[in-house]
């Protein structure tokens, strides 16, 4: 499959190259799994010399060995006895650098914590020692938000203040998604784009899974992910246990509520049976993958707060794979598919919701993107699409069907909020699948 999309952080890494050339840089790439970090630095260094270290689940002097012939294979330097340091090799390059400019990559650099104690701290030395004479361009790339926030942005750490520069790697755009899919699939139906959406978020390697297995219909979808070979049904355990660990059990429960619709703390807490906020505080800040939603122009500390799970695939995995879960330990995957089937069209009008407000999101002239609902979690709008520069807004009714949008009921809703909106031209849209 081709590379697609990423022109703005490939050339954000090209520039940080060139300053390479006289200060050391230390450049922080982090991004979920499966979003196509490696793939992304691959493709921007590609036809350039870099020293490219994959951090395995090995012992400290496996890696080392590792590193140590990528460096001498590379550089084309002789590093006399066998390391079994990783600091000390990467010394070894800041000292080469003072001479030459040289790219260093550690992919999944958080594991470096779990290989030996001390590495970091050992790390942070040589870096401190050499960094003011090294032309350097190192970048740390991991995909545990909570690790790497830990490692560089804690300021307890031994790496706090050393990064020059952070990208954050996000899924492919709305417009990418669509040009990948027209790709594949030259004559998709809007209602194959919503699963191709609703399933992959933008998240590349399932996009990229979709595409390599043909399966880019709403039906070929539907059954690849229940296919006794898919890679999306453990897929949701594998990226949350690498992220919690053992501390897993309270977090799945409460994202498999979420997912279900209990999206206020009150349900949620009613049912896990005690208060849950410090779990949804962490969850939103620590690893980023709910998000805390407040009614438009709702003050910071209103009640009518609302969670959602941020990530599309992992909202889909709860509502669908881990609900079902005994069904897929039975190795009953036809009844999954038909689980799936029965429940997706309700599931696909809350992710057209997302898919439009992420849309207009995206749109040049938009400033903030929004949705509203009164004080008892009801008469919502769907979405506020604001262009303060220009004093413009859109209000819109989003239904999967364009029969059941009520642009008279949407005008109505909309004289709640319509104090906040003086001085704007405002435009009233109905939104379906057709739309898309």
């Amino acid at each position: 499959m081709k590379f697609y999309d990423r022109e703005q952080e490939i050339s954000q890494l090209r520039h940080i190259g060139l300053l390479a050339e006289t200060t050391a840089q230390l450049t922080l790439l982090v991004g979920r799994r499966r979003v196509g970090k490696t793939s992304l630095l691959l493709h921007a260094f590609k036809g350039e010399r870099y020293i490219y270290f994959f951090v395995g689940k090995k012992s400290e002097a496996i890696q080392a060995a590792e590193l140590q012939h990528e460096i001498e294979s590379v550089l084309d330097m002789r590093i006399y006895g066998q390391s079994r340091s990783v600091a000390e090799l990467i010394e070894h390059v800041l000292r080469y650098s003072y001479e030459q400019k040289v790219t260093l990559i550690i992919d999944e650099f958080q594991r470096l914590e779990e290989i030996g104690q001390g590495i970091i701290s050992d790390i942070q030395r040589v870096w401190d020692r050499h960094k003011d004479r090294a032309r350097i361009h190192l970048i740390a790339c991991g995909s545990v938000y909570s690790m790497m926030n830990k490692i560089f942005e804690n300021s307890k750490e031994p790496l706090f203040g050393r990064k020059t520069a952070k990208i954050e790697l996000k899924p492919f755009r709305i417009a990418v998604l669509k040009q990948i899919l027209a790709d594949h699939n030259p004559g998709y139906t809007p209602a194959d784009l919503l699963m191709f959406y609703s399933i992959t978020g933008g998240v590349a390697k399932y996009v990229e899974q979709l595409c390599v297995q043909r399966a880019v219909t709403e039906d070929g979808m539907l059954n690849l992910v229940c296919s006794p070979a898919s890679i999306f049904i453990d897929e949701g355990t594998e990226l949350l246990v690498g992220e919690f660990g053992r501390r897993y059990q309270t977090y799945y429960s409460i994202l498999q509520l979420i997912a279900s619709g209990h999206t206020s703390q009150l349900e949620i807490d009613s049912v896990i049976g005690k208060n849950t906020g410090r779990y949804l505080e962490t969850l939103e800040t620590q690893y980023s993958i709910i998000q805390k939603v407040r009614p438009f122009k709702a003050k910071p500390k209103t009640q009518g707060v609302k969670y959602f799970i941020s990530d599309n695939f992992l909202t889909f995995w709860f509502r669908f794979i881990e609900h079902n879960r005994r069904m897929v330990e039975l190795g009953k995957l036809d009844l999954l598919r038909e689980a799936i089937a029965t429940g997706y069209t309700q599931f696909s009008g809350t992710m057209l919701e997302r898919y439009f407000r992420q849309l207009y999101a995206e749109k040049d002239r938009v400033t903030d993107v929004s949705h509203w609902w009164d004080s008892h979690g009801q008469n919502e709008i769907d979405l506020i699409a604001i262009e303060a520069l220009d004093k413009r807004a859109i209000i819109a009714e989003v239904k999967r069907n364009p029969q059941k949008i009520d642009i008279a009921l949407l005008q109505e809703k909309y004289q709640r909020i319509k104090a906040y909106f003086r001085g704007y031209q405002v435009t009233f849209k109905g939104l379906s699948i057709n739309d898309m």
